[in-house]
């Protein structure tokens, strides 16, 4: 593996030596998010492997190529999972791409996100630098929380190798709740139940039903169960999976799919088209044809942003415009780590 590492790294140094921009490619199981890439192409799918895995830390390492289902098949063998759910796309998905997007599935208002799960990381920077980050223990607060800065930055300050990620036991019973509710009503129970030592670790409405994730010990589940009660859902594992990954009927069509991150308690957003909330209403999907001033304007009146996730006009901005003073920061943080801005540019914004 290091010879490929040496590969990858050579390809660089020439490439920021011409400025010659470079596209770094995955399993492309999330090549839709961001913005396109023009470049040459930077294939890093062969460097997989699980490095180690030590159940009892509830700490895993892996190469960037890894594919999520073989980490996750690999842990549930252990009792143990990823914590933040992390979305696998068309059934693919990396762990440096999972990284990378920094997504995270319907788990991430009960457990945390991605970002907050990753304990430490290997990448090679714009220069071809190999770096080491963090480390494989919970606390670890030796210099610059980097391995977080780059959770979420879609290759554009680092070509990820290796990371580390803390785990979580899997939970000894699980039960889901349906429950028949207007949005209106939904947001307020959803945010009335945050505020209560319900276990609960996913909820998501759509389509007038409410549904309710509950996990734990089995006694607490079912004491949760009993006062909230509704329909149990005997396929709820295909349910969860499917929201994960977008195989729910919302996510079918070719309409434009916007993703606000919003304050939860933030009333029913006034736009046309079908919406789908998760995250006790913190996330909110918007399937529809609509301008993105219009979506952006109501993301600014949730406290949140908004994200082109899928589709929409050609020009459009994908992610929430920056204040300038936010953006220069930005600026200064890719200078340092990718000096001939040749890694992934323009995949968040043009500036970058």
């Amino acid at each position: 593996m290091q010879d490929f590492i040496q590969q990858l790294s050579d390809t660089i140094r020439a490439a920021a030596d011409a400025r010659r921009a470079l596209a770094i490619h995955g399993s492309g199981s999330k090549a839709f998010y961001g913005h396109a890439v023009k470049g040459e192409a930077l294939v890093v799918t062969g460097h997989r492997g699980i490095i180690s895995y030590e159940p009892t830390e509830l700490v895993i390492t892996a190469r960037a190529g890894t594919p999520l289902a073989e980490i996750e098949s690999v842990m549930r063998e252990q009792g143990q999972m990823l914590g933040f759910e992390p979305p696998q796309f068309a059934g693919g998905g990396t762990l440096g791409g999972c990284i990378a997007a920094g997504l995270s599935g319907p788990r991430r208002a009960a457990a945390g996100s991605a970002r907050d799960f990753v304990l430490g990381l290997r990448l090679l920077d714009g220069r071809g630098t190999d770096l080491v980050f963090g480390g494989q223990v919970m606390k670890n607060v030796a210099g610059y929380d980097v391995s977080r800065l780059i959770t979420g930055s879609l290759g554009t300050l680092g070509v990820i190798l290796e990371v580390s990620l803390k785990a979580l036991p899997l939970p000894p019973a699980e039960l889901t709740l349906v429950q028949e509710h207007s949005q209106a009503d939904a947001l307020h129970l959803m945010n009335t139940w945050a505020g209560k030592p319900w276990p609960i670790t996913a909820t998501c409405h759509a389509g007038g039903r409410l549904y309710l994730r509950l996990a734990g010990a089995r006694a607490a589940v079912k004491a949760a169960a009993a006062t909230l009660g509704g329909e149990t859902l005997n396929t709820a594992e295909t349910f969860w999976r499917d929201l994960r990954d977008q195989r729910h009927a919302f996510f079918a069509g070719d309409a434009p799919l916007w993703r606000l991150s919003l304050r939860s308690t933030t009333p029913e957003l006034e736009l046309p088209g079908a919406q789908l909330i998760e995250w006790g209403g913190a996330l909110r999907w918007l399937r529809a044809d609509v301008d993105a001033m219009s979506v952006r304007k109501a993301a600014r009146g949730g406290e949140g942003h908004a994200t082109l996730f899928r589709g929409g006009k050609p020009g459009t901005a994908v992610f929430h415009p920056l204040p300038a003073a936010l953006m220069k920061l930005h600026r200064r943080v890719k200078l340092a780590m990718d000096p001939a801005g040749i890694l992934n540019p323009g995949r968040m914004y043009p500036e970058l």
